[in-house]
């Protein structure tokens, strides 16, 4: 997908897809929703107490706002650094940070990318933000980090049930959360 831009397909129970870090350095924001119901999708707040991380680690599970497993994290092949915490940015978000003016963001690429899938109307949830490193102090306060990972870092999930799968290239460009700029991302399907 285009540096900025989001990309979304139809990923069938039991398949795999990758997403790559294609030139290094790049955020993405990972939404899944199931296939029968758009309203049920995942979620990074019912997934984090389920596991007890802030991120899940290859062999666990990513549940839906309903608490079913929708992803398993098969492979992480980055430094591992990758957050839930952090919402999808968005046109409000940008006013926020002084952007006077359109700016493309996630969740405007989730809407796209879910419309060309002839899917509309749906909710904006938490992604899972692959490659944003985010970390928490003992005294709780945020603190972002440009990426870390290299060209062809990827990560590896297995759907669990059938599902859309949206891959947005973050294009925040106000807060240097990915390094070197904005770059295309890659999602591959595996079998």
């Amino acid at each position: 997908m285009p540096a900025g831009g989001g990309r979304g397909l139809m990923v069938a129970a039991g398949s795999t897809f990758r997403v790559v870090d294609v030139e290094g350095g790049q955020v993405a924001d990972l939404f899944a929703f199931t296939a029968d119901d758009v309203d049920e999708y995942a979620s990074p707040s019912h997934t984090r107490p389920a596991i007890g991380r802030l991120f899940p680690r290859p062999g666990q599970t990513v549940l839906t706002n309903l608490r079913q497993p929708i992803l398993e994290l098969v492979e992480d092949n980055s430094p591992g650094h990758h957050d839930t915490l952090y919402a999808a940015c968005d046109a409000a978000r940008y006013r926020l940070l002084g952007v006077d003016g359109p700016h493309r963001s996630c969740a405007q690429n989730l809407l796209e990318s879910m419309a060309a899938l002839g899917v509309g109307d749906v909710a904006i949830p938490q992604p899972l933000n692959v490659f944003m490193d985010v970390r928490v102090d003992a005294d709780g306060e945020l603190t972002t980090r440009p990426a870390s990972s290299a060209a062809g870092d990827n990560l590896v999930f297995r759907a669990l049930v059938d599902c859309y799968v949206v891959v947005s290239s973050c294009p925040m460009d106000i807060i240097a959360i990915s390094s070197g700029g904005i770059t295309p991302l890659a999602i591959e399907t595996e079998r």
